[in-house]
């Protein structure tokens, strides 16, 4: 069971992201289907914002599983955008996929398409083939050729991008190894001129890889909640546990949502498929909560 599921925020057009990423990743026979999905309520009150309306029908959260990796979509308002501060590394293992390279190409031409290019898909120094894109939809996939004799890791990975001025990736992944019990670190490279800034590093978090780096340079963006990564956390001691370690802003707690010390949001709930079997009582009760409350929400 996959312990943190990123997620990502789409302005309404979470429907055709799913179409989307199905047949991007289909251009290199990756099977991606639909897990879990909730939908807003077909009927809304004449007195509902246009917004709401808007939203009749449309669905509310998905849960895309990418070759047995979930990524989470939440319809949002238009205010809630994904942050290229959290973006998801998408793992080309020669090794694993037959004529890595050619999927490299057709993957990067999908999800390029209607998108802005980060950095162009090419040769660096740390790979033979890499690419980082942002798509239509506004979630940041940076594709990378593996070496295949190194260590295997997963087809995709949560990275997230520290900003200078921030407490960096090297605090941050050390204090994450510390709340999430049976976690190790990975790979941790330093840039070449400064060893305080992490170039690239990775970790398992509770068995489940996730990497980190340092920008040297600034970023005209930061962590925001349009991008989170939402716990899976089955009774309220687990909701307890993680929200005492990882809630440090008071302000930005609201339904199951919390950011941490290094600005990144998290989501403390229970599993998909419980959320997507509440009712509108439930879900009106959720909503109203800052820490979730199993008792009290299953009371309803």
């Amino acid at each position: 069971m996959q312990l943190v599921t990123p997620y990502f925020c789409m302005p309404g057009t979470a429907d055709q992201a799913l179409t989307f990423y199905i047949e991007a990743f289909g251009t290199i026979g990756s099977q991606v289907s639909v897990l879990h999905r909730s939908s807003h309520p077909v009927q809304v009150p004449p007195q509902a914002p246009a917004q709401v309306a808007a939203m009749a029908g449309k669905t509310l959260t998905a849960v895309l599983s990418f070759d047995g990796i979930e990524v989470g979509l939440i319809n949002a308002g238009p205010e809630l955008r994904p942050s290229p501060s959290i973006s998801l590394m998408v793992n080309l293992d020669p090794a694993v996929i037959q004529d890595a390279p050619g999927a490299a190409r057709r993957l990067w031409a999908a999800l390029s398409d209607g998108g802005e290019v980060r950095m162009p898909l090419g040769a660096y120094p740390f790979s033979e083939c890499y690419g980082w894109v942002e798509d239509r939809y506004g979630i940041n996939w940076q594709l990378i050729l593996t070496d295949p004799r190194g260590e295997p890791r997963p087809f995709i990975l949560p990275s997230l991008l520290f900003g200078p001025g921030s407490r960096g990736a090297r605090e941050a992944v050390d204090y994450y190894l510390g709340v999430f019990p049976g976690s190790e670190l990975g790979r941790r490279e330093s840039y070449p001129d400064d060893e305080a800034l992490v170039l690239f590093s990775d970790a398992q978090l509770g068995g489940q890889w996730m990497t980190a780096m340092d920008s040297s340079a600034p970023m005209p963006f930061d962590f925001t909640a349009g991008s989170s990564l939402m716990i899976r956390a089955e009774t309220q001691g687990e909701i307890d546990y993680y929200w005492e370690r990882l809630s440090a802003v008071p302000e930005a707690e609201r339904c199951g949502w919390c950011q941490d010390r290094f600005g990144v949001s998290w989501q403390v709930l229970p599993s998909p498929a419980e959320l997507s079997m509440l009712s509108p009582r439930q879900y009106a009760a959720l909503m109203g909560m800052t820490r979730i409350d199993l008792a009290a929400l299953r009371a309803q």
